[in-house]
């Protein structure tokens, strides 16, 4: 994957963008947190999307702000690097640091969790993070950690899911306690997918961990896909 090709922008840019403002807005500490010893990754990452948003015909991007394509701009505010990008770019963005023996989420804006929370997840390791999931074993955790050691810098790596939901709503938190109803497409309506990618920034030699999320009707998902 091109490095450039991380930041997605697509048809429902205005109105992902729109939401994740109210977010931030009214749920801040919901959608939003950093570490303090985070903020050098933090900048980092930040400089890194204005980076590709510069080459892009669609944002206008200077030291002060950023023109984005819905026409609206936002000011350039480095003494709030996670805040600023969750006014820039779709994808909910998660910074993974090694300390000690696992990479630990230390800061991230998650507006669109797909049933879970920030607040359960920050500043614990991998292994934490993935807690209920019951296919996460020791094996699989050792796994994981590999997978995060050997991102390289300049090749990010990406993945993709999908889950059925009844709620086409975008914000969906959801406690650990309290599990997901498994859905199908019998009985749900709406296909949630996940464009995840990871990126290991230079300087800081964190790990980017992004989603872009999409949520399509049962009626597209079956013209697109009549097997689905």
């Amino acid at each position: 994957m091109d490095p450039a090709d991380w930041i997605i922008v697509d048809e429902a840019y205005a109105a992902q963008m729109k939401t994740r403002a109210q977010l931030l807005a009214q749920r801040r500490d919901k959608v939003l947190a950093m570490d303090a010893k985070a903020r050098s990754a933090a900048l980092e990452l930040l400089d890194a999307v204005l980076n590709v948003l510069a080459t892009r015909a669609d944002f206008a991007v200077t030291d002060q702000q950023v023109q984005r394509p819905d026409g609206m701009r936002v000011m350039l505010d480095r003494n709030d690097p996670m805040g600023t990008l969750g006014h820039l770019v779709q994808q909910d963005l998660c910074l993974m640091e090694k300390r000690g023996d696992e990479h630990v989420l230390t800061a991230a804006v998650l507006c669109f969790p797909a049933s879970w929370t920030l607040a359960e997840k920050f500043m614990r390791p991998l292994t934490g993070i993935h807690v209920p999931v019951d296919s996460y074993d020791d094996s699989m955790a050792r796994r994981v950690q590999r997978l995060f050691d050997g991102v390289q810098v300049g090749r990010p790596l990406w993945r993709f899911n999908a889950l059925w939901y009844v709620d086409p709503t975008l914000h969906q938190p959801r406690s650990e306690a309290d599990r997901r109803p498994e859905r199908g497409a019998q009985d749900a309506n709406y296909l949630r997918t996940e464009r995840q990618s990871l990126l290991r920034l230079p300087k800081t030699g964190a790990v980017v961990f992004g989603i872009h999320t999409s949520v399509l009707e049962r009626a597209i998902v079956r013209a697109l896909w009549p097997a689905a």
